[in-house]
């Protein structure tokens, strides 16, 4: 965050500046506080894609261990949330079926050893679309720090007199 009030606050100064100075055009200091811009909200699109894979990721763990806590023991109480905080207490059925989300609304029975494979597939899955996210982010934040740092050099320059 401090990051973008200190690039917006840079953007502004520079704008007004380059056009004091004649060293570019104001439609190019428009197009380069633009980019600076889509930068921004790419980088913070790319950080909110990050927190939901981990999350997805959170929960596909919490399945995972879940059923192998039933797979031990399947003669055990177990709380199942129905929402807003909300459990019943349950026993599961020895061998019974789990219902698996496949997605598009579809969801599967399975038996435990093939659900837990099914999730961990999934969470392999998650983990090579976290890198990728995570690297698109760093390249966007390597992106804003160089437009960063172009910005800061138009500030230095020194201050020229408009000929009349």
């Amino acid at each position: 965050n401090s990051l973008f009030f200190f690039l917006l606050f840079l953007k502004t100064l520079i704008f007004i500046q380059c056009i004091q100075l004649d060293i570019m055009s104001e439609e190019q200091a428009q197009q380069m506080l633009q980019q600076m811009q889509m930068l921004e909200n790419m980088y913070t699109e790319m950080s909110q894609k990050e927190n939901s894979i981990k999350n997805i990721m959170r929960d596909a763990d919490s399945a995972i261990k879940s059923i192998q806590e039933i797979k031990a023991n399947p003669d055990s109480e177990n709380l199942v949330p129905v929402g807003m905080g909300t459990f019943i207490k349950t026993k599961t059925i020895p061998n019974e079926k789990i219902v698996v989300n496949v997605g598009a609304g579809v969801a599967i029975e399975k038996d435990h050893d093939s659900a837990l494979s099914y999730l961990e597939s999934k969470i392999k899955e998650l983990e090579v679309a976290l890198q990728e996210t995570n690297a698109q982010r760093q390249q966007i934040a390597a992106n804003l720090e160089q437009g960063k740092q172009q910005m800061q050099q138009i500030m230095q320059q020194p201050q020229s007199q408009p000929q009349s």
